[in-house]
């Protein structure tokens, strides 16, 4: 059996050549980026066509405290369906790897763009904004604090949206209940965290915000220095310079969240309220276009147009409905979250011809909306390739379990080897 690491032969080169590596259902592509105890590929799932993001962490190199913020994060991602937050698909582990199986956002990070094109216009800042704004408040109330919010950890997917990654340094709260650990980014920390004290989470993230709209619009951060001590000092103080061409709307609702003393920092929900925020009423409609409501995972509500596809395909009914009650996120749910994500693009392809203009509509729409998707195999036929997923699916999907993924080069005309079952992480 191989296991792909960061210093894995496999992972820097095919020992049968021509043919790809794969982890369970995904073929990889090429390496995203590598850290010290991860790498991340890029793969392409073999049932939906769909481009995903495996995270492939060697466990072994990870001491206790490491392997349990990891865990946390994964915990974290299962909790949150948000248009504007990266999904989390599929978790697979052996006894030594992780694999964390995500949406993956081909425009890459927000840093990177702006890197390239410089400073938004305050309309396009605010269009994005929004978008953040909205993913952080869905994250708030579930109780959960991101605590490194920057432009590194926005991701622009295939229609320049804001996806919010990287939950490595998130965290449960409760109201009333501070935390206390030093984590994010030193030029978007708030000055609590540099002055070691304890803080609440939400208003921690709120000063991150204001660093974040400053870069958007200033394509530079409002605090940094040639050492962290320099840099601690202007935090903490406060200090940072407002450029001529901002606004002076846009001026007073960054001051109002980069104010020293959290308890009189601004909230999300007066955020919302602010005149800038509302200077353009189309662009706070098309972000809440994306409810709650309209984009969730309750249990029971599932895509009848989906399940049917699985179901000629040949994947079991009850046992997918069963990944998606008990949160297993195994190849089961991965398929159907998969094919969910194909469904929506597909409608709104399908709208977009009728209408003749391209018009991005919300991703969790009613499936009674789109034309044509409750025929299955007339909607496969036109995103997946039968043939290949019937060989694979019918054999994989009955015998392959969340906990053995396998990384090998798959054999011509033959069957993958049922793989040994390890034993998996707490």
């Amino acid at each position: 059996m191989v296991i792909m690491t960061e210093n894995s032969r496999g992972a820097q080169s095919n020992p049968a050549q021509g043919r790809p590596l794969q982890v369970g259902f995904y073929e990889i592509i090429r390496t995203l980026g590598k850290g010290n105890f991860a790498v991340v590929k890029l793969a392409k799932h073999k049932v939906t066509k769909t481009q995903v993001a495996i995270k492939i962490i060697d466990k072994t190199r990870l001491n206790p405290p490491n392997l349990e913020k990891i865990y946390r994060e994964v915990q974290i991602m299962k909790l949150l369906n948000h248009p504007h937050i990266i999904k989390l698909y599929q978790v697979m582990e052996t006894k030594d790897m992780l694999y964390i199986v995500t949406e993956y956002a081909k425009n890459g990070e927000m840093f990177d763009y702006l890197t390239s094109n410089g400073r938004m216009s305050e309309d396009e800042a605010r269009k994005k904004f929004w978008q953040i704004l909205t993913a952080v408040d869905y994250c708030h109330r579930h109780h959960i604090v991101h605590r490194d919010l920057k432009t590194e950890n926005l991701l622009l997917d295939a229609n320049m949206n804001i996806k919010l990654a990287d939950f490595g340094f998130g965290n449960f709260y409760n109201a009333g209940e501070p935390l206390s650990t030093w984590c994010g980014s030193p030029p978007y920390a708030a000055p609590e965290v540099f002055e070691g004290k304890e803080y609440e989470g939400p208003q921690l993230d709120i000063w991150s915000l204001g660093v974040v709209l400053y870069v958007l619009v200033c394509g530079s951060l409002p605090f940094d220095g040639p050492s962290l001590p320099a840099l601690r000092q202007r935090v903490t103080e406060g200090r940072f310079r407002i450029p001529f061409f901002m606004s002076q709307d846009c001026e007073n609702l960054i001051r109002k969240m980069l104010v020293v003393d959290p308890a009189k920092r601004i909230t999300v929900a007066q955020i919302k309220q602010h005149r800038w925020m509302l200077a353009d009423p189309t662009a706070a409609h098309q972000t809440l276009c994306h409810s709650l409501t309209e984009y969730n995972s309750n249990l029971g509500d599932y895509s009848e147009p989906v399940l049917g596809i699985m179901n000629t395909l040949g994947i079991d009914r009850q046992r997918t409905i069963e990944s998606l009650q008990s949160s297993s996120y195994n190849h089961f749910s991965a398929i159907y979250y998969l094919l969910l994500e194909r469904v929506r693009e597909h409608r709104t392809q399908q709208l977009s011809r009728q209408c003749g203009t391209w018009s991005q509509r919300p991703r969790g729409t009613t499936d009674s909306t789109c034309p044509n998707v409750r025929t299955p195999t007339l909607y496969m036929q036109t995103i997946l390739d039968p043939v290949c997923i019937l060989k694979s699916i019918t054999f994989s999907a009955a015998y392959w379990s969340s906990s053995s993924p396998l990384l090998t080069p798959p054999s011509p005309g033959t069957r993958q080897p049922t793989p040994r079952q390890l034993p998996g992480g707490p």
